[in-house]
């Protein structure tokens, strides 16, 4: 898997530069990918890798919330860097107009009407972009544009 391979050569170059964060994000997604291709007896797809990426993103901006509240400064910034480390994996994101566009690509191709059929509208982009779309952003996104039909 390339984004092993990837995630392996960029541990030891970290290990080289001594840089703490980034060693300790790169051991715990490895440990997270290996736990997840035992559980599936098998080698994990690129989609299951986002996923994982993805889940380790909220956890962290859950994790920055909560030490926000408790005024814990020191971790926010600890938590902040780790999620841009996390977030250097992920494909990148389409940008707001890109969005628009495919959107309105989805709509005409699934003749979406109204809100009934945002779930539609949602999955098949989600499909058609795993890990490229924020699914808050586009569920707003289409909502918006559906409501206003």
């Amino acid at each position: 898997m390339e984004y092993k391979a990837r995630i392996e050569q960029e541990l030891k170059e970290a290990i080289k530069q001594k840089d703490g964060v980034r060693v300790s994000v790169l051991r715990m997604l490895l440990s997270s990918i290996k736990n997840k291709e035992v559980e599936k007896i098998r080698a994990l797809t690129e989609d299951e890798f986002y996923g994982i990426v993805k889940t380790s993103i909220k956890q962290r901006m859950e994790s920055i919330e909560g030490f926000k509240k408790g005024n814990r400064q020191d971790l926010v910034e600890k938590e902040q860097a780790e999620l841009e480390i996390l977030k250097g994996f992920l494909p990148a994101q389409l940008s707001e107009e890109e969005i628009k566009r495919e959107i309105e690509g989805a709509i005409l191709t699934l003749e979406a009407k109204n809100q009934k059929d945002m779930g539609r509208v949602i999955k098949y982009l989600m499909e058609k972009y795993p890990g490229r779309i924020d699914g808050k952003v586009l569920s707003g996104m289409v909502q918006k544009r559906l409501s206003s039909n």
